[in-house]
């Protein structure tokens, strides 16, 4: 059974480039060379991050004929998701961003006003009526008010189909009877205004009035940085914090928050369980670099020369190239928590994963415990992973030279000077660094543990 995402779908284009002087003219920086990363956004970012944790993914939204329309279609295709075209009389919407060094200068939106979307269709409706979970992910340009699908949308939430619900200023109201309605600070703030006093305070009663309104089983708000606060019935509020994490660009926080928590919902999990959940993937994908990280398309078959690639692209555009190297045999805590602050130090990561046969040789012919290619597609699935590159030596010397990445960063308990790439980084100016590592999570003792109780 399917995710259902129901909203509108957006084109987002990054034009990145590097920034080193001022235009003679006006005081605006001149960006040089940009280089244009186009990807899905809206509905279709929400729709996108479904489909890369595993899920089968439907996206019931509306795209014009045009080239954008085009260009967003193909894009979700090569992600993995279903597009179900109710059609829209105008322009598809794009989001330009001119950036830098991480961070935006600029942007530009195109496409004017919402254009008139299409009927609800017999294929939508038969996607819809065999969902296993509904999100809306509302941006108030008439997908869910659209002739047939609101009144859908209200009647599976008040059967048997969970429906989570991210509501947008512009758009209407969630149904009622929605099992978890997602706004942000001030969308709440918009919805239920006049509420004074302390932040948590007054996000409690401006969330008890929502849930109260919509007759909704919950309301989350999410608060930035600070995670999310949930109110469900007369309960004391559920107050879920975020873990610390470097956020050079949040944009897509929310779409990531969201599509966590219906793609839980889906699993069966009660609303205080798809926050939790939400809350460390929205900060795993923000301390990644936000929607700026996603790339569609990636596949471990290719992945040496979508690595030549993209540290091109970063290096064109000024930014900083981090790469890493393991075997990450079976991918656990450690693993995440370095990659994720490896990913943090740059704007693009890219891991070195020894071969089948090298890791034989360093860990003993029982080892490794999963081929080289399933490897590279568990690591590529992560948000912090841009690419992964295999190599067959006893150590990465030759791909590092290849790659000439400007940080070289390993996770352990060692000094850089024990890290045999160090001096090889140093040849090209790049640095070597060592990173904290969870105690007690390894490969090894995770083979142990399973072998003693079988």
């Amino acid at each position: 059974m399917t995710l259902v995402v129901v909203g509108d779908a957006l084109l987002d284009r990054d034009l990145t480039g590097t920034v080193e002087r001022l235009c003679p003219d006006a005081p605006v920086p001149v960006v040089d060379s940009p280089v244009e990363v186009l990807r899905p956004g809206g509905a279709g970012l929400a729709a996108l991050l479904a489909a890369s944790d595993g899920r089968d993914v439907v996206l019931v939204t509306a795209l014009a004929h045009d080239d954008p329309g085009r260009e967003l279609a193909q894009l979700l295709r090569d992600a993995g998701v279903r597009v179900v075209d109710l059609g829209l009389d105008g322009a598809t919407p794009e989001k330009v961003r001119v950036r830098s060094q991480g961070r935006s200068l600029l942007r530009l939106d195109r496409g004017g006003p919402a254009g008139a979307v299409g009927a609800l269709t017999g294929e939508a409706r038969t996607e819809l009526d065999g969902a296993r979970a509904v999100l809306v992910a509302d941006y108030g340009r008439g997908v869910a008010s659209a002739p047939g699908v609101r009144e859908c949308l209200g009647g599976l939430a008040s059967g048997r189909t969970p429906v989570v619900w991210d509501p947008h200023p512009r758009g209407e109201e969630p149904v009622a009877g929605v099992v978890l309605a997602t706004p942000n600070a001030s969308e709440a703030q918009h919805f239920a205004p006049g509420h004074d006093g302390a932040l948590l305070t007054a996000t409690t009663a401006r969330a008890r009035e929502l849930a109260l309104r919509w007759r909704a089983t919950a309301v989350s708000i999410t608060l930035s940085g600070r995670g999310a606060l949930l109110v469900s019935g007369d309960a004391p509020p559920t107050v879920v914090p975020a873990p610390t994490v470097p956020c050079p660009d949040p944009c897509g926080a929310g779409d990531r928050f969201a599509s966590a928590a219906a793609g839980l919902v889906a699993d069966g999990a009660l609303p205080s369980e798809a926050v939790t959940g939400a809350v460390a993937a929205a900060s795993a994908f923000v301390a990644a670099g936000g929607a700026a990280s996603v790339r569609v398309g990636r596949a471990a078959a290719d992945a040496g020369a979508d690595a030549v690639e993209v540290v091109e692209r970063v290096r064109a555009a000024g930014g900083t190239v981090v790469a890493t190297g393991g075997c990450f045999d079976l991918l656990h805590a450690g693993h995440v928590t370095v990659l994720q602050q490896a990913r943090a130090l740059g704007d693009c990561l890219v891991v070195l994963l020894n071969s089948d046969a090298s890791v034989a040789r360093l860990k003993g012919p029982t080892r490794p415990l999963q081929r080289a290619c399933d490897r590279a597609t568990v690591l590529l699935a992560l948000a912090c992973v841009d690419a992964v590159v295999v190599f067959d030596e006893d150590t990465p010397v030759d791909a590092l030279t290849t790659l000439r990445p400007d940080v070289w960063a390993k996770g352990g308990d060692y000094a850089v000077d024990d890290l045999p790439e160090a001096p090889v980084v140093a040849r090209w100016g790049g640095q070597a660094v060592v990173l904290p590592y969870l105690a007690g999570r390894s490969t090894t003792s995770l083979v142990q543990e399973a072998a003693s109780r079988a």
